[in-house]
């Protein structure tokens, strides 16, 4: 397969940009007609040398299978569009985080900044057009919390597309991911890395695995991570985290096994609000009342420095994550397996964010509701304008879970069709907690602190962060969400012959969330009030597939897959708001998708080609009353469909690949445009994205590597902001890499990312009025150490 060493090289993302649409595409098609064929010309009687081909694709990027024992196939034979990013793949590219990790798989990213004056946080996920932070998995159990996860101890990471509803319960319309943890082996190992770069990158990480020779079967693994880094072309942003995670194994050399793993991880970061979007493409005076002599200011005023920092020295980000499970296995003789994990989790996510509704430049006279900027003594004179900084934003939340988890697998025959069977039952309980607080900007009177209307404002050119005079003073607000779940499924694929199977799950979910608050009431009185809300109801998510296998290294598929998210979502929070989607009154979004594909395994089991056509339709949407301004109806209705195409492994034993190509068609069906151009496209999401990563092995121990990413531009979403960029421009990214293997114990590896310097939005806010600019051209140098 690809390398089969494990010293590695190193890599960074940002993200990629503007045509090559059609060159994905039908480089891709190439790919899978070249490989057709060569299946053509197997019979089905090389089925059994399939089984070394998929474990040869797991040393490298190829993944032969996923962990989850609900799905009973291999991935040539699961009729779903599933991406897995391998270890391998994030050593090359130094990807420290999920987020990172993601920009392997096309059209999947944080392109959504936030809403107003509130910025989101971590793992901020749109995939297929909809929100998908809220359904994260780690080893298949439900991970909550706005953070940023560190892929340290992950041995992959898996991304499965379209309605998840049968394998997970409560999801996003449009998919799941799941993070795998590294497990002990019986295999001693060592490996270690450090690395330094721009923006005083700083990382170093530890993997070490042992076998336990006096205690036959045991083995124990420890993976160590640190890092103190900024953000290239940031200023005072910075990432600080440290981690550590130990695992027990043991009787690996026999039916019963157990894994024991902790998790924990710190972060002492200080988040970014991003920029204002002032001088960028699409931007114009923000009042529509705007006097003439105002507005050749504005429309023409200067994009600010990328790099400025408009929050406050006072501002900061600290996560706690703890995370302890226990899974037991035991193969029956039968061929039976027994499957039981119980995890005990808690993460404290607790930050002060200060933001801004950068917009305009208002007229001399009273401040409109669109516009943030402050009246200033000398309209033409830009370096007199400053920018209001809203009320940091106080967030002080606390996930916690416990999930036991019991599964069970079998092949049983019916006649002459075989069945593959995984059944199980989940008991979960999940739990979050938030505390409110004042507002932070505070003015003493008499040694007592008073509420205060705002934060000193900003230059819109050149910031000052070191503004004091701040407090965080508890108000007494709080609220608490708990959902209990029982959950039973069963997946059967059956083998009707050697070319055709058929794959059917079923799952059905009883849930109970019971959610209690005391909200603040306006200042100066503040009345605290106490509310409760509770929803209890029963999902069912289903799916059917059917493949046709022309060849053992090919199938052909048809899936129809269903997912349900209630009020509350996974968040376990409800409102009593008439037009929030938490609110119990409402039935549940409900999703289905339909997919057709093929997948074939070429050039000797070593590259996986896939392509698929999906359609998903979300129905339950809230929308305004057309009749009735005051009333909130589930009328709504979305769609996104596209096509998707993959191409992961190796072309030659020294040459790996992973690319990927998507368009996402997307259109409201049913209800008001959702996006600032009136369009009835779906917001943050680009119509067209593509991913590649390549490496070649040259003779002498060098290695060279490349990747370059596509995203196409993203319709932001509507609200009352006027006048602000209504899109981001589509963009490409290039990165390249090269390592050197000094010895088989030793090698250092260079990455440079965004090596034209392109200058591109990352991210933007609902209002338009904010941005993340993405990574500018930077490097790292990392050193490698394999015993």
């Amino acid at each position: 397969m690809a390398h089969n060493t494990t010293y590695i090289k190193s890599r960074k993302h940002p993200v990629s940009g503007p045509r090559a649409t059609p060159v994905g595409m039908a480089a891709a098609a190439a790919l899978v007609a070249l490989g057709m064929p060569v299946q053509a010309q197997t019979t089905p009687s090389a089925t059994l040398p399939e089984v070394k081909v998929e474990s040869a694709g797991d040393a490298g990027y190829k993944a032969g299978t996923v962990s989850s024992p609900k799905f009973t196939q291999p991935l040539l034979d699961t009729p779903q569009t599933i991406s897995v990013v391998k270890e391998q793949v994030l050593r090359e590219q130094a990807a420290s985080t999920l987020t990172e990790a993601l920009r392997n798989t096309p059209g999947a990213s944080t392109f959504f900044l936030g809403e107003n004056g509130n910025t989101s946080t971590g793992d901020a996920i749109y995939m297929r057009g909809f929100d998908s932070s809220s359904s994260i998995f780690v080893d298949g159990v439900r991970d909550l919390g706005a953070v940023s996860r560190d892929v340290f101890n992950i041995q992959q990471v898996e991304v499965v597309k379209g309605p998840a509803g049968t394998d997970n319960g409560r999801t996003a319309p449009t998919g799941a991911i799941n993070l795998v943890s590294k497990q002990p082996t019986l295999e001693n190992s060592f490996a270690a890395s450090l690395g330094a770069g721009s923006a005083s990158y700083k990382r170093g990480t530890v993997d070490w695995n042992k076998a336990l020779e006096a205690y036959p079967g045991a083995a124990f693994r420890l993976n160590v991570m640190t890092e103190d880094s900024g953000v290239a072309g940031r200023d005072l942003v910075k990432n600080k985290r440290w981690g550590v995670a130990p695992s027990l194994a043991l009787g690996l050399n026999s039916p019963t096994r157990v894994f024991l793993n902790y998790l924990h991880v710190k972060q002492d970061n200080m988040p970014d609000g991003g920029v204002p979007t002032i001088g960028l493409p699409g931007y114009t005076s923000p009042d529509a009342l705007a006097l003439a002599n105002r507005r050749p200011f504005l429309n023409t005023a200067a994009r600010v420095n990328s790099s400025n920092f408009y929050g406050t020295t006072s501002d900061f980000a600290d996560v706690d994550m703890d995370m302890v499970t226990a899974r037991i296995e035991h193969d029956f003789a039968s061929g039976m397996k027994l499957r039981n994990t119980t995890r005990f989790g808690r993460t404290h996510n607790d930050y002060r964010l200060t933001a801004f509704m950068g917009g305009g430049f208002p007229a001399t006279g009273s401040l409109t509701a669109a516009s943030a900027l402050l009246a200033t003594p000398n309209p033409a004179d830009p370096s007199t304008w400053t920018v209001t900084r809203n009320l940091p934003t106080n967030v002080n939340q606390v996930n916690k879970i416990a999930v036991n988890q019991t599964s069970l697998t079998t092949t049983v025959n019916t006649g002459s069709v075989q069945h593959d069977l995984a059944a199980g039952l989940e008991i979960s309980r999940e739990e979050q907690t938030n505390l409110g607080y004042y507002g932070q900007g505070f003015a003493s009177v008499n040694t007592t602190y008073a509420p205060a209307g705002s934060l000193p404002a900003a230059n819109l050119y050149n910031p000052n962060p070191n503004v004091t005079g701040f407090n965080r003073i508890a108000n007494g607000a709080w609220s608490k969400g708990v959902t209990n779940t029982v959950a039973a499924y069963l997946f059967d694929t059956a083998k009707l012959s050697p070319e055709w199977q058929v794959t059917g799950g079923l799952r059905v979910d009883r849930f109970k969330t019971d959610f209690d608050a005391v909200t603040q009431g306006a200042l100066p009185a503040g009345v605290l009030t106490p509310s409760s809300a509770s929803l209890s109801d029963t999902l069912i998510g289903a799916k059917v597939g059917v493949v046709y296998k022309p060849a053992a290294n090919g199938s052909v598929y048809a899936l129809y897959a269903t997912s349900a998210q209630p009020p509350g979502g996974a968040n376990n929070q409800l409102s009593a708001a008439a037009n929030n989607a938490a609110n119990p009154k409402f039935d549940p979004q409900k999703a289905k998708t339909i997919e057709v594909g093929t997948k074939w395994d070429v050039l000797g089991g070593r590259l996986a080609l896939a392509g698929a056509l999906y359609r998903t339709d979300v129905s339950n949407d809230i929308e305004v009353d057309p009749t009735n301004s005051a009333n909130f109806v589930q009328t709504g209705k979305k769609r996104v469909q596209g096509l998707e195409l993959t191409a992961i492994g190796a072309i030659t034993n020294d040459w790996s690949l992973s690319a990927g190509y998507t368009t996402m068609d997307t259109k409201v069906l049913s209800g008001a445009p959702k996006t600032a151009d009136g369009s009835t496209a779906l917001a943050y999401t680009p119509k067209n994205a593509f991913t590649l990563w390549t490496t070649y092995r040259l003779p002498f121990g060098v290695t060279i590597g490349g990747g370059a990413r596509y995203a196409g531009k993203l319709l932001r979403g509507t609200d009352g902001a006027v006048g602000t960029p209504a899109y981001t421009e589509a963009y490409w990214v290039f990165d390249a890499m090269a390592s050197y293997r000094i010895n088989k114990n030793f090698d250092v590896q260079l990455n440079v990312y965004n090596l034209a310097d392109k200058d591109y939005v990352a991210a933007i806010n609902k209002s338009g009025y904010r941005y993340t600019p993405g990574i500018p051209r930077s490097a790292r140098l990392t050193a490698n150490f394999t015993f």
